[in-house]
């Protein structure tokens, strides 16, 4: 598996990626990242500053199997980033790669003069959240900025 960022090419494959996987966990419908106009346009989103989207690929097949990014948090301070888009496939889970992304997309964070690093997810992504606390974010009471996810329900936060 090769871990590299994002191409235009790759944006049908990030957003079958994502329209797949989000419904697994009942993500679907208003309220959700799944209705972003960016699941569309991932690679163009992310060429914005301060802004970075990778892709976890199997060379072999081309097949994408996971990825996510960070950008600013809409309506928050300049200094916080977002976690963002950050879902992979069943068969790569719990193999490492969330480790990999998330110490890239930290990285990148800090480089970039970021302070700290919201993320929001649901409930039922158990795994996900164990992986987030590993890495030191803290549960947050209520959301931050001006995601439009609504229907996710909970909130993390680390500082940079």
């Amino acid at each position: 598996m090769v871990i590299r960022q994002i191409e235009i090419f790759d944006n049908p494959k990030v957003a079958k990626l994502i329209r797949t996987v989000m419904p697994e966990f009942g993500a679907i419908g208003s309220g959700f990242a799944i209705m972003d106009k960016e699941v569309d346009e991932m690679y163009e989103t992310y060429q914005l500053p301060r802004s970075r989207n990778w892709v976890i690929e199997n060379p072999q097949t081309e097949l994408i199997l996971g990825g996510g990014g960070i950008a600013p948090l809409q309506g928050a301070a300049e200094t916080i980033c977002e976690l963002k888009k950050m879902y992979f496939y069943r068969e790569i889970r719990g193999k490492g790669f969330g480790s990999l992304l998330i110490r890239r997309a930290l990285d990148e964070a800090r480089s970039f003069g970021f302070k700290g690093c919201y993320l929001e997810t649901l409930t039922q992504m158990e795994q996900a959240q164990k992986l987030y606390q590993k890495f030191g974010f803290k549960k947050l009471d209520r959301p931050m900025g001006n995601t439009g996810h609504f229907g996710c329900n909970q909130y993390f936060y680390i500082d940079l």
